[in-house]
C-alpha cells in the first residue's frame, strides 16, 4: 500500500517498499543526501507524525534513543502510515530547494581505459541526456547480484549525454575486481541511476567568487574536476588550490588536464602529492599528506570555500585543517568514500 510524506510542504506519494529519500528526488523535491546507504546522516529526519520501518538504519547511524526520539534515515526508511517529516541532518537547511530529479538511467559502456595503478576510466553513454549538477554521483547496480555501488561523476553538467566514471579496484570488490575489473566490456548495458548528492556547487547560491581549496584522495579527484571546471566558467579569475593526494606517482593521473588547466588560468595551482615515496627526479609533486600541507601552504583561509573528496581519514583531517585556518564550516563541503562492507 502507498503512503504519503511531506516535507517542507510538499506531498509525495511513497510506493510500498520505496525509501522515503528515493520518493522525494523522483518527483523532484530535494532532500540533503549524501551516501545513501545509511553511514552519513545526512539525510537524517525527525517524524513529526505517522510511523516508518528503520529497515537496515545502521545503529552506528540512528542510535536507539534517536529513533525513540522520532529521527529517521530518509534514504533507509519506509512508510507505515501517512507521515510528515523535517529534515534534521547536517545539510537540512537546504531542504526544499530545486534540483534535478532522480531517475533510471538506460547506459551502454562505450570507453573502458586504465589511467593509473588499479584505476579505470568507464565512459557510459545514456539514451537520454542527464540533467544534474557537476559534483553529483550516479549509482551501478551490479548484474546478477542487486548489488549497488557508488561512483561519482567527472563531468561537467553541460556533458550529459557520455558520463565519465574513475573506479578504483577494491580488493573482493563485487563491483570493482569481480565485475569492472573482470568482465565489463564496451557495448555492455549498464543498470544505473542519478543523479544524487549534495557535493555540488549550487547554481542557485550568490556566487561571489571567493577562493577554493580542493583536496581528493585517489579518485576523490573525480568530481573535483567537474567542480573545479565549473567554478572556472562562472568566475575564470577565481583563485584556485587543488591537492591530489595518492601513493605513489603510479597513482597520478589526468596530470594533462589538470597541467592545461593551471597553464589557461595562472590562478589555479595543482598540487600532486605523494604519500609513501619520494617524488621522481624532475616533477613538481610533493611528499606528504595534502591536509598538512595546505597548513603550510595557507596561513588564513578566513572566507574561502573547501571542498573534501575521498577516504573518511582524510575528509576527516581536511575539516579540521580548514577549520585551523579559521574557514567559516557552513562553506566547507565534503564528499566521504565508504567501502561497501562498512555500509
Amino acid at each position: 500500500m502507498a503512503f504519503t510524506a511531506t516535507v517542507s510542504g510538499r506531498r509525495v506519494a511513497c510506493g510500498p517498499d520505496q525509501s522515503v529519500l528515493d520518493a522525494f528526488l523522483r518527483a523532484g523535491a530535494w532532500m540533503p543526501n549524501s551516501c545513501n546507504q545509511g553511514t552519513c546522516g545526512t539525510c537524517k529526519v525527525r517524524v513529526l507524525s505517522g510511523e516508518v520501518d528503520h529497515r537496515d538504519s545502521p545503529l552506528g547511524t540512528l542510535t536507539e534513543d534517536e529513533r525513540a526520539a522520532g529521527l529517521a534515515l530518509a534514504c533507509q526508511a519506509r512508510l507505515r502510515s501517512d507521515a510528515e517529516v523535517a529534515p534534521s541532518g547536517p545539510g537540512g537547511g537546504s531542504a526544499g530547494r530545486r534540483t534535478h530529479p532522480l531517475r533510471d538511467l538506460d547506459a551502454v559502456v562505450v570507453d573502458i581505459e586504465d589511467m593509473a595503478r588499479d584505476t579505470r576510466r568507464v565512459r557510459l553513454d545514456l539514451a537520454e541526456p542527464l540533467a544534474f549538477h557537476a559534483g553529483q554521483y550516479v549509482e551501478l547496480t551490479v548484474p546478477g547480484s542487486g548489488a549497488r555501488r557508488q561512483y561519482s561523476l567527472a563531468n561537467v553538467a553541460d556533458d550529459d549525454q557520455v558520463l565519465e566514471l574513475h573506479v578504483r579496484l577494491v580488493p573482493g570488490g563485487a563491483a570493482t575486481e569481480r565485475w569492472i575489473f573482470d568482465g565489463l566490456a564496451v557495448g555492455d548495458r549498464v543498470r544505473a541511476a542519478g543523479p544524487l548528492g549534495d557535493f555540488f556547487l549550487d547554481p542557485e547560491d550568490d556566487d561571489g567568487g571567493e577562493p577554493m581549496v580542493l583536496i581528493g584522495g585517489g579518485t576523490g579527484l573525480a568530481p573535483l574536476l567537474g567542480v573545479v571546471r565549473t567554478a572556472l566558467a562562472r568566475r575564470p579569475g577565481r583563485e584556485i588550490l587543488l591537492y591530489h593526494g595518492v601513493r605513489g606517482a603510479a597513482d597520478l593521473y589526468d596530470l594533462d588536464l589538470l597541467t592545461r588547466l593551471s597553464e589557461t588560468h595562472p590562478n589555479v595551482n595543482v598540487v600532486p602529492v605523494l604519500s609513501h615515496e619520494s617524488p621522481p627526479d624532475g616533477t613538481f609533486y610533493r611528499t606528504g599528506l595534502p591536509t598538512d600541507l595546505f597548513l603550510d601552504d595557507v596561513g588564513s583561509a578566513r572566507g574561502w570555500s573547501g571542498w573534501l573528496c575521498g577516504p573518511p581519514g582524510m575528509v576527516e583531517a581536511g575539516v579540521r585543517a580548514f577549520k585551523r585556518r579559521r574557514m567559516a564550516p557552513r562553506l566547507i563541503h565534503r564528499e566521504t568514500f565508504t567501502p561497501a562492507h562498512a555500509a
